[in-house]
This record gives structure tokens, C-alpha cells and sequence, in this order.
């Protein structure tokens, strides 16, 4: 009974964390601009590098990957469960899970978030980070290559599951089935960028200190 207390706790606390609209919090606190009025109209840490800058960005990426990050190692405190384990494994996922869908649907803005690549890339790399930095290291390039984040952002998680079943041998049923559910949430959260690129009107990555207007 205590340990389905803490469970129930842990899914609490992995959506309160996930709810936490860095975004917009950064930015109305420092710069006082709601980000979604600008750029994308995305709270999230793309919209945050093109409507403040580098450093707000960097900043909002860093706070949305640690929200992955932290409730996934919430499994950690349940005693009963051995690391490493199965289960371990699919409380690690839960919690995980739990913080996407706060990040996407915040109980902090009114149930509208970001696209949660950077909470997921937290749960990923909480839970093995070797598939997650070759799919960091895809985003990257592609990212250099073309200079479209949400191209980049899809590309790596549709390759993470590649990574997970074929690079790293997992065999995982519950894990392998979040790595392709990862991939299917990437492309689901970027239908409208899917659709920009197609028409060619796809905002490339680049740097800008002002904000400027939603388009």
C-alpha cells in the first residue's frame, strides 16, 4: 500500500515538473515577452532561441531536458525495485512519460505546451544515454545541414528506435515500444512544420536577439 502511495506520488510530481512552462516563465520574468505571441507561437526552446536569443534558449533547453531527466530518475526512490531491472525500466518510462505530457499539456498554461523533444531527449538519456547522444549527434548534423530544428527533431527520434533495437541489441518490449512511440510523437507535434517544408516556408535555425512578430 505505502509503495503504491509513492508511485502515485512520483506520477504527480514527473507532471507537475513537466507542466513547468520554462518558455514563457523566462520569458515574461527577465524579458517581459510572452513567447507565444512571437516566432512560432511555440513555448518551447526553439521559439525561445528565435524570439530571445541564445542565452534564454539555451537556458529553456537545458530546464525542459532536466524535467525528462528528473522524474525518470524518480524510479530510483522506489525501494522494492531492483535498478536495472524490467520493472526499474518501465517506472523509469512511466515517470518519464508522465513529464512529456505535462510538457505538452501543462496544468501551468492552460493545457497548452511545447512539442516536448527536449523533455523526451531527458528520458531518453536518464534512461540509455549511448542511443540517446547518436541521435543528438544526428540531430546536429542534420541541423547543420539543412538548418530546419523540426527536421532535425524528427530525423533523430525516428532514428532512436533504429538505435535502441538495431545498434543496441534492447530487447525491451515496453521500452522498445516508447522508443517508436517517441518517433511517432515527433512527427505527430510537427505536422504544421511538415507541412511549411513542403511549401517552402519553413523557418530555418538562426540566432536573433529581438523578438519579432508571430507569423
Amino acid at each position: 500500500m505505502v509503495e503504491i502511495i509513492y508511485i502515485l506520488a512520483f506520477i504527480l510530481v514527473s507532471y507537475v515538473l513537466g507542466s513547468m512552462p520554462n518558455a514563457i516563465w523566462i520569458g515574461k520574468v527577465f524579458h517581459n515577452i510572452d513567447v507565444r505571441e512571437y516566432g512560432s507561437g511555440n513555448a518551447g526552446a526553439t521559439n525561445t532561441f528565435r524570439v530571445l536569443g541564445k542565452k534564454p534558449g539555451t537556458t529553456v533547453l537545458l530546464l525542459d531536458m532536466l524535467k525528462g531527466f528528473t522524474s525518470t530518475n524518480l524510479a530510483y526512490f522506489i525501494g522494492s525495485v531492483e535498478v536495472g531491472s524490467t520493472q526499474f525500466v518501465n517506472f523509469q518510462l512511466l515517470f518519464g512519460l508522465t513529464a512529456v505530457l505535462g510538457h505538452l499539456f501543462p496544468m501551468f498554461a492552460k493545457f497548452k505546451g511545447g512539442k516536448g523533444v527536449a523533455t523526451l531527449f531527458g528520458v531518453v538519456i536518464a534512461i540509455h544515454w549511448l542511443s540517446g547522444m547518436l541521435s543528438l549527434g544526428l540531430f546536429v548534423l542534420v541541423l547543420f545541414a539543412t538548418r530546419y530544428v523540426s527536421l532535425s527533431s524528427i530525423l533523430a527520434c525516428v532514428f532512436f528506435p533504429f538505435a535502441v533495437a538495431v545498434i543496441f541489441k534492447q530487447e525491451e518490449p515496453l521500452f522498445i515500444a516508447f522508443a517508436i512511440s517517441a518517433a511517432i510523437l515527433a512527427i505527430g507535434t510537427h505536422q504544421k512544420n511538415i507541412k511549411r517544408m513542403f511549401v517552402g516556408e519553413e523557418n530555418k535555425a538562426k540566432l536573433i536577439p529581438k523578438h519579432r512578430e508571430k507569423n
